[in-house]
């Protein structure tokens, strides 16, 4: 097959890319080389020449509806990983987070479906977080899915989502596709948008599409320098220069750490030519890992021992758990995530120190918690 992986110069595209080319594809990579994410001039150029080894890659923009209808023709499928990622951060930077998520997806499906596009199959990165808090399981009323935490319980310490029929404790539960769907930060609404999209323009087409609703990814290669990715990369970055950690809420706040490798298998599956439904499909464990157990088994394999302080803020935009249900991913794509969390980790970790010690320091977390201040993102403590 002929693929077409827009992103595809990032954490997963890259390594979306050689496996596919490992499997016998062809694979054209459009990315823009965001500076957050890639760096300055010279680490750009050289992310574009390793990539250019195996691939026929591009540097330019998904918004660029000219440039897709040009590839559109001449590839058979597309992963659509172009977006800016960052809760947080698009919560105060909202027309560029719309703009590259929501635009970029609409001018890929005009492309997608002008008369002489080849096309047949869009596979659509797409996110946990368009669940906002999920599912959880209510000793009264089984399966509920509870909306916002309310801020006045998270100033007083009270961070877990209650019941909404009986206002009882509940305890979290594997969230399934057919969830409520209700995004709690500008992130969440553009990738349940892009999903949205995706989805509805594949069903009046006749094209297969699958959205894949990632976890939280983790691995060797990801951003160390974005204070937006994800904790593993920041409290990496801090422990190895030492500085003091902060836990936001209460530390028992939980994620479903999905390795990279198998989010790759998930891509390359879904983009197989015997898949050829239109779902959107949850990539994850099935397991929940506590901020808390993250930040001490971090401590232990950087031989961290500085100050660790659970503070007490939260904010705005986060949910409390996630934990992926991983039946369709069974069932559709034929494939589990084998990689445990711990395992995983320990590979992360020892590249990251590498990377880290070799590396320039960067003061982009505090700054990036300042701008949450600044915009009256963070709260409580």
């Amino acid at each position: 097959m002929k693929i077409l992986i827009t992103g595809g110069a990032g954490f997963i595209g890259s390594r979306t890319a050689a496996a596919l080319v490992q499997r016998g594809d062809r694979v054209t990579i459009v990315d823009s080389l965001s500076p957050q994410i890639h760096g300055d001039v010279a680490a750009q150029a050289q992310v574009a020449t390793t990539l250019s080894e195996h691939t026929n890659f591009i540097h330019g923009d998904v918004r660029d509806v000219d440039l897709m209808k040009s590839l559109a023709r001449d590839h058979d499928a597309v992963l659509h990983l172009a977006a800016e990622t960052g809760t947080g951060q698009s919560m105060y930077d909202m027309v560029r987070y719309s703009d590259v998520n929501v635009t970029g997806t609409a001018a890929l499906l005009e492309a997608v479906t002008s008369s002489d596009s080849k096309i047949g199959k869009i596979v659509v990165a797409s996110s946990r977080s368009i669940y906002g808090e999920g599912a959880y399981r209510c000793a009264s009323h089984g399966l509920v899915y509870p909306g916002d935490r309310s801020p006045t319980a998270m100033d007083a310490g009270n961070f877990d989502p209650r019941c909404p029929i009986c206002d009882q404790n509940v305890e979290v539960a594997p969230t399934p596709e057919t969830a409520p769907l209700t995004p709690a930060s500008v992130y969440a609404v553009t990738k349940l948008a892009q999903e949205n999209m995706v989805l509805a323009v594949a069903r009046a087409h006749g094209l297969s599409a699958y959205g894949l609703r990632y976890q939280n990814v983790f691995g060797a290669g990801q951003s160390l320098s974005n204070p937006y990715t994800g904790i593993l990369s920041i409290f990496s970055r801090e422990m190895v220069f030492g500085r003091a950690i902060e836990i936001f809420e209460d530390g028992l706040e939980s994620r479903d750490f999905v390795h990279v490798s198998d989010v790759v298998r998930a891509n390359c599956a879904a983009l197989s030519a015997d898949a050829t439904g239109v779902h959107p499909i949850n990539v994850g464990t099935g397991v929940g890992v506590s901020v808390e157990t993250v930040t001490a088994e971090l401590a232990r394999l950087l031989d961290y021992n500085g100050d660790v302080r659970v503070s007490g803020r939260y904010r705005a935009g986060d949910i409390r758990h996630n934990i992926a249900n991983v039946n369709l991913l069974q069932t559709e794509l034929r494939m589990t995530c084998d990689i445990d969390f711990r395992t995983g980790l320990e590979e992360f970790v020892t590249w990251s120190r590498a990377e880290l010690m070799r590396g320039i320091d960067s003061d982009g977390y505090a700054r990036s918690l300042a701008e949450l201040a600044e915009h009256g993102l963070m709260k409580g403590g």
